[in-house]
């Protein structure tokens, strides 16, 4: 099974939206390379539609300081700065796939 596949599957069977650290996580990864699970992302969500009839959904990021949310992201990442506050002090974004 492909690391792809992997992600995919963990977001299918997942009872509730993973950040990027919890994928790596449950993926036996060096947490140091879970910033590469982002790229993956946009390809899962074209197979997860094309395959499965499925969306890959995405719970916006949110300043943990101000509460802002990141609702106009271009691609799945995690912000690092406010640009309302300034803090660097960001929720990561959660991925679920239904």
């Amino acid at each position: 099974m492909s690391f792809r596949e992997k992600i995919l599957e963990l977001l299918m069977n997942s009872e509730e939206p993973l950040s990027v650290d919890d994928i790596a996580r449950e993926l036996g990864m060096d947490p140091r390379e879970a910033r590469e699970i982002y790229r993956h992302l946009e390809h899962i969500a074209k197979t997860a539609r094309a395959k499965y009839g499925k969306t890959l959904l995405m719970e916006p990021p949110v300043c943990r300081k101000c509460g802002y949310v990141f609702r106009n992201l271009k691609k799945p990442r995690k912000p690092s700065k406010c640009p309302k506050c300034g803090s660097e002090w960001i929720e990561p974004p959660r991925f679920i796939i239904k």
